[in-house]
């Protein structure tokens, strides 16, 4: 196929204000999420991982998880949460969490059911 460009699982993309660091993830405009492979200043290029199983990430509190609970970015907070409301829709959860974790294990990629 003479048009096909990459797997689009990495992709590098703008490092937002404030820079990014290495694990940290990033919604780019309206719908490109991803986590960040290495550090970046503001404005320069970062690859981000698109698709993949991340442990240790940012979760809101004052909510459980289940295994194969919907998650969505929290743009504002920087987290992930069960809340749809004014989020983005960007995995779902491995295992799963305690409402008063700070921290859990998602499978980011491409929108579930």
């Amino acid at each position: 196929m003479k048009n096909y460009v990459k797997h689009g699982d990495t992709l590098t993309v703008t490092a937002p204000a404030g820079g990014v660091t290495s694990g940290q993830a990033v919604l780019i405009g309206a719908a490109l999420f991803g986590v960040c492979v290495t550090d970046a200043a503001a404005g320069a290029d970062v690859e981000i991982k698109t698709t993949g199983v991340f442990e240790d990430v940012p979760k809101a509190a004052g909510a459980a998880w289940v295994q194969g609970d919907i998650l969505y970015w929290d743009a504002a907070a920087k987290n992930f949460t069960k809340t749809a409301t004014a989020n983005t829709r960007v995995g779902v959860a491995v295992a799963a969490a305690a409402s008063g974790d700070a921290v859990g294990t998602v499978k980011v990629g491409p929108a579930i059911g």
